[in-house]
C-alpha cells in the first residue's frame, strides 16, 4: 500500500488539565496524538514539544508499525520528562515516512467535559 501523509506535522495548541475523572483510564483527561501509518515501512517518530515561557523538550520517541495507527496518548510521554499539566504547549511531529496525525483531548473536568478532535497541520 503506498504511503500516505506527511513527515513533518505541527500542532498548535495542547493542554492538559490536571484535574478530571480519575480511576477511569478511558475517562481521564487527555490528549493524543492520532497516528496512521499506510506505508510498508516502521515510521520513527521524534516530538517536541513548546511553551511560551521555557525552552522546548524533547526529542520524545515513538514507533508507528507498518501499515497500522497508533493512539499516543502525550499524558504517557516521560522520556525525556512528563508532559506538564496545566500548561499550554505545542508540538512538532517529524517522521522518516509518512503518517498522518490528528489531535484529540478529552478534558473531563465536570464543569468543561468535552472532547475536541481536529486535524494536525502538515508542513511537508
Amino acid at each position: 500500500m503506498k504511503a500516505v501523509g506527511s513527515t513533518l506535522w505541527v500542532i498548535a495548541e495542547g493542554y492538559i488539565p490536571s484535574r478530571g475523572i480519575e480511576g477511569d483510564r478511558a475517562l481521564e483527561s487527555h490528549e493524543a496524538f492520532c497516528l496512521l501509518n499506510t506505508g510498508a515501512e516502521d515510521a520513527h517518530l521524534e516530538i517536541m514539544l513548546f511553551f511560551a515561557d521555557r525552552p522546548p523538550v524533547g526529542p520524545y520517541r515513538a514507533v508507528v508499525p507498518a501499515e497500522r495507527t497508533l493512539h499516543l496518548r502525550a499524558n504517557d510521554l516521560d522520556d525525556p520528562e512528563p508532559v506538564p499539566r496545566d500548561t499550554d504547549y505545542a508540538v512538532k511531529i517529524a517522521s522518516d515516512v509518512p503518517v498522518v496525525v490528528q489531535h484529540t483531548r478529552l478534558d473531563s473536568r465536570p464543569e468543561n467535559f468535552a472532547l475536541l478532535s481536529a486535524m494536525a497541520h502538515p508542513v511537508v
